[in-house]
């Protein structure tokens, strides 16, 4: 069975050493000194390696039941669904007015991790009804607000996010779920959903339904939908629940993986729901959740990946298969082990120094968005408003292809379901998928978020990686392996957003076609800059007399493998670029 053990030392070092989060002028961080968060870290290493981890592989096996009209979750997850409960890690950083803890965003990002690869699908009920408390808590009336929040913060009730249909994914105009107006204010939902995840389950005592539907007589499209709040059992006026809600689940869904977690079809007759938000406004009040959700799912694909490899890295150290070809590394024995092999070791390295920049940018990311909410800081909302789509779709995609390096080190093992390793891949592969397919990431990143504010915040990106290159232009240890190949590569990524400009105008197509290029030439420029700033810290703590010189040696090494050996794929990304779309379009519909 696949173990998992919390990269803690990793963490802290991102935290404290990197980003020094405890110097920050951002509220709520200067409680977060390197004892602290040590602790917490350490606390949620243990449940999820102790409690969560085991329970993996048996929610893969078991899956989910449903059997007349109820939803089983696999054995053990309720015991341990209640355990992550009563140890308040479902408000981590939820606001303290309704029983949250009040931590800010980047510690429940750490925390988050650990979760996501122990169990990705456990993680994923607590996850989704964190989206679900943030739509409320931003949009909400200070009545819903007191009815819903404290028991979702507990998790003892748990929220869901409901906007696909049959006839309807990533075009949300075309839905057809309506809701019909009560003289009490309250509406009549009906309507089918699809792909619901953790639609149902039998871990908590209620299930808050965010609901999209569109209001009668509304305007058409997508500016006619708004967003409703539909209890599986309706609250009483005391708190205490009332009768079952006309909300139903249909069927659940056999899937490729996230075996463990309850994708429902949901169907909704004559439902009672109440408006969150404003009417025909739905879409503000849920990309509250979705963009949260987009960042949770950009760090599956580095959950995923940091746990195959963790795995392959084991294996690798123990499995006995031919010789080094410099000679015999493991003389008393019939074999060397197979991480002796430059191959295997190109694809360690690849798995390490993903998993490490993925996690410096996602660290990175949740310190912007603490600093948006927490300072009211635009041009840091504007900046993580770009990046999103490249968090969300770059992480994702590369995670994947790591999970499936991960399961190649295995050879044939890797294919036998006893070792667990295709359960990382199965699980990662819906990472690129959900909360819009990564090629609409894409699309929404050339074709919204570039110009987003006359194109400020990318301005403002490529001026962030410039100043960084010219601050530390000097520090010879840095300039070769890692400020070169940063300024090369964000001339690619330069050269790239000016081919937009100069042919989007004129044929849509050339920059449409060339949308997930883009999105994974950014995101390599951004582990570039994580793997430049971590080389930075590294050098200067050796400089200084650090205790640990193999950690931040190994550190420096992981980078200069980054740069030299992932880094330069800007190139060949920015020369699909620039083919624009002649090649993509040249055949007509039926000729395919």
């Amino acid at each position: 069975m696949p173990t998992y053990t919390a990269p803690i030392k990793d963490m802290q070092f991102l935290l404290h050493d990197m980003l020094k989060i405890n110097d920050s002028d951002v509220p709520g961080y200067d409680e977060l000194d390197r004892e602290f968060t040590a602790a917490v870290l350490e606390e949620a290493g243990k449940i999820t390696s102790e409690v969560l981890a085991p329970l993996n592989q048996v929610g893969d096996v078991e899956g989910c039941r449903f059997e007349n009209g109820v939803v089983s979750t696999p054995t053990g997850f309720k015991a341990a669904f209640d355990q992550v409960r009563e140890g308040g890690w479902t408000g981590l950083d939820c606001d303290p007015e309704y029983g949250g803890q009040g931590m800010p965003y980047i510690l429940a990002t750490a925390v988050g991790e650990m979760f996501s690869a122990s169990n990705q699908s456990f993680t994923m009920y607590q996850g989704l009804t964190h989206g679900a408390y943030s739509a409320i808590h931003a949009h909400g009336t200070d009545a819903q607000k007191a009815r819903y929040l404290p028991k979702m913060v507990s998790c003892e009730w748990t929220g869901t996010m409901n906007l696909t249909e049959p006839n309807c994914g990533t075009d949300l105009g075309l839905m057809r779920t309506r809701a019909e107006p009560q003289d009490d204010g309250s509406y009549k939902i009906t309507g089918t959903k699809i792909f619901i995840s953790a639609g149902d389950h039998d871990l908590a005592d209620n299930i808050i339904h965010l609901v999209l539907a569109k209001i009668p007589g509304g305007p058409k499209g997508i500016k006619g939908v708004s967003l409703f709040i539909v209890p599986k059992f309706l609250v009483n006026d005391d708190g205490s629940l009332g009768a079952r809600n006309g909300v139903s689940v249909g069927n659940i869904e056999e899937k490729m993986g996230i075996h463990g977690n309850a994708t429902c079809v949901m169907n909704y007759d004559g439902a009672t729901g109440w408006l969150l938000g404003e009417q025909h406004k739905g879409m503000r009040a849920m990309f509250t959740m979705m963009n949260e959700a987009r960042l949770g799912v950009g760090m599956q694909g580095l959950s995923q990946a940091e746990a195959a490899y963790q795995n392959a890295l084991t294996y690798a150290r123990e499995r006995l298969q031919g010789r080094a070809v410099t000679g015999a590394q493991n003389p008393d024995g019939p074999a060397d082990p197979i991480i002796v092999h430059p191959d295997i070791r190109r694809s360690l390295m690849d798995q390490k120094s993903f998993t490490e920049g993925a996690r410096a940018f996602i660290f990175w990311g949740a310190e912007m968005i603490d600093r948006a909410l927490r300072l009211q800081d635009q041009d840091a909302h504007g900046l993580i408003s770009l990046l999103t789509p490249v968090i969300k779709g770059f992480l994702t995609d590369r995670g994947y292809d790591m999970t499936v390096q991960a399961q190649q080190i295995y050879g044939g093992h890797g294919y036998i379901e006893e070792q667990g390793m295709s359960q990382f891949t199965r699980d990662a592969r819906i990472a690129m998928i959900y909360e819009g397919a990564n090629g609409v990431q894409a699309l929404d990143l050339v074709g919204r978020k570039l110009a987003l504010d006359g194109g400020k915040h990318v301005m403002a990106f490529f001026d962030l990686v410039k100043g960084f290159i010219k601050e530390n232009g000097d520090t010879e240890a840095l300039k070769e392996d890692f400020l070169d190949p940063l300024k090369g590569a964000s001339k690619d990524l330069q050269a790239a957003a000016m081919f937009f400009m100069a042919e989007g105008m004129k044929n849509p197509n050339a920059a449409l076609a060339g949308s997930t290029d883009f999105m994974h030439l950014f995101g390599h420029v951004c582990l570039g800059l994580m793997w430049s700033m971590m080389a930075k810290t590294a050098t200067e703590a050796l400089a200084a007399g650090a205790s640990d010189v193999t950690f931040y040696e190994t550190k420096l090494a992981t980078g200069r493998y980054y740069m030299a050996r992932q880094l330069p794929a800007t190139k060949m990304h920015l020369a699909r670029i620039q083919s624009g779309a002649d090649t993509v379009m040249a055949l007509d519909a039926e000729n395919f």
